[in-house]
């Protein structure tokens, strides 16, 4: 089963102008831009942060909901491979120990790849997810 880290948004108009954004699946993120591409872009680097937040305090992660005619928007590569590697771990009920000793690192290597802030690597993002049966694929699309 794929699993895809694209989230619709609601934008809303505001009366002094600019549009804010909401996200149906996360409670605690909003931002808002003065234009439709700024609103998205910042609603994109809003993502990043609700995702991030819930692996640090270690909550689950909203599947997304159907677009249904709203703008999705998309974490970053690195983030979205992160957020998979921690639903990874969470489902099969591996703590980060035990997968490191799986990988045979040390478990500060462990939280690293889910600290996301920390610059890991991409290929070692794929490796890690290769140990759960899982490929990493990013797709490149047009920005509207």
């Amino acid at each position: 089963m794929a699993t895809r880290y694209s989230y619709p948004v609601d934008l809303h108009n505001e009366r002094q102008g600019g549009l804010s954004v909401t996200f149906p699946d996360f409670d605690e993120a909003f931002t808002d831009g003065d234009t439709f591409a700024e609103a998205v872009a910042e609603a994109a680097d809003c993502l990043e942060e609700a995702l991030a937040g819930r692996i640090a305090r270690r909550e689950d992660i909203p599947a997304p909901s159907p677009a249904k005619g709203r703008p999705p928007v998309t974490p970053g590569a690195v983030l979205a491979a992160k957020a998979a590697l921690y639903e990874a771990l969470r489902e099969e009920r591996l703590s980060n120990s035990a997968f490191a000793m799986v990988l045979g690192v040390q478990e500060s290597e462990v939280r690293r790849m889910l600290d996301p802030r920390h610059a890991t690597k991409i290929g070692r993002l794929e490796e890690a997810l290769a140990r759960f049966g899982k490929r990493l694929v990013i797709t490149v699309e047009a920005v509207a």
